[in-house]
């Protein structure tokens, strides 16, 4: 079901009657960034997180925000009470605006914005028990990957080849290094160390950062370097971060095991950790349903 309502330019109207011009900028161009937030139990995880990494995005597009971050929070607040939204998340996309199709833009355009939240999406018990397969692609993506716009059609044919081959996670590989997937960033285990990309041209996830503290206040090594995709054939874990993914295990790559190829220790305490995050910051009780499995990996 679609949600009741949806914010759009100031407005809160019917999802049937949230339209946009045909010559907005975000749909001719993808000249427009989002953000993806989580919710649990009524209250958003890391919104001031996320509210920072957009105003990062719009002042490396130099699309000016119409609202500062009392105002997005009010908003969106309003937003899930209004569709009755308690575990879900919220859609956020602002365009540079409407204009006659040129590839250069007039000054003075007003932004459009668009917010939409839905119920659900967090990952499934069984995913999270198991495990998930990913497949390893070329990352052909424009260079800017940090910013974080509506520009996703690498991403998109990506993540269908995964979804074609029965995985759940496409990896982008460039120039034989392992950066990110097409929606979440990627964490390898090998040798007891925790390593990731650096926040070089990938995009800096705030569930990443979470990953992150919780790695090293759990005393875990944790270095940020290149990964050689080769590595993944010796890693004894891979573990995927993200909005929407929360935490999750990768137990086959390109249909070979990880490990032992189920989900393993460190992914079991990054994801308990993350969760205990969660109900710290937002007062909402852990579903038992979905914590870590009890694999002991490689």
């Amino acid at each position: 079901m679609p949600p009741e309502v949806v914010f759009l330019n100031g407005s809160f109207v019917p999802y049937e009657q949230a339209v946009v011009p045909v010559e907005d900028r975000g749909f001719l161009f993808a000249d427009a960034i989002y953000e993806v937030i989580r919710c649990y139990g009524g209250r958003f995880f890391r919104l001031n997180d996320h509210l920072e990494r957009l105003e990062q995005s719009a002042a490396a597009l130099e699309i000016p925000l119409p609202y500062d971050r009392a105002r997005w929070t009010a908003v969106l607040e309003e937003l899930i009470q209004r569709n009755g939204v308690r575990d879900g998340s919220v859609y956020v996309q602002v365009s540079r605006g409407v204009s006659p199709r040129s590839h250069t833009w007039p000054g003075g355009l007003q932004p459009t914005v668009v917010a939409i939240a839905r119920s659900g999406g967090a990952p499934a018990p069984e995913a999270v028990r198991q495990g998930v397969k990913a497949i390893t692609v070329p990352d052909n993506r424009w260079g800017l990957c940090w910013v974080k716009t509506t520009g996703l059609l690498p991403n998109v044919l990506a993540k269908q080849q995964a979804a074609r081959a029965g995985a759940y996670e496409a990896l982008f590989v460039r120039d034989g290094l392992l950066t990110e997937g097409t929606s979440s960033n990627v964490f390898v285990v090998l040798d007891g160390v925790l390593y990731t990309h650096p926040l070089a041209n990938i995009l800096p996830g705030v569930t990443r950062t979470v990953v992150l503290e919780v790695a090293r206040e759990a005393g875990i090594p944790v270095r940020e370097q290149a990964i050689p995709v080769r590595w993944l054939e010796r890693a004894s874990e891979v573990v995927l971060s993200g909005t929407n993914s929360e935490v999750l295990a990768v137990v086959e790559v390109d249909g070979r095991p990880v490990g032992d190829g189920r989900p393993g220790p460190v992914f079991a305490r990054l994801r308990q950790g993350y969760l205990a995050r969660v109900a710290a910051e937002t007062g909402a009780p852990v579903d038992a349903g979905t914590e870590a499995g009890t694999g002991t990996g490689a």
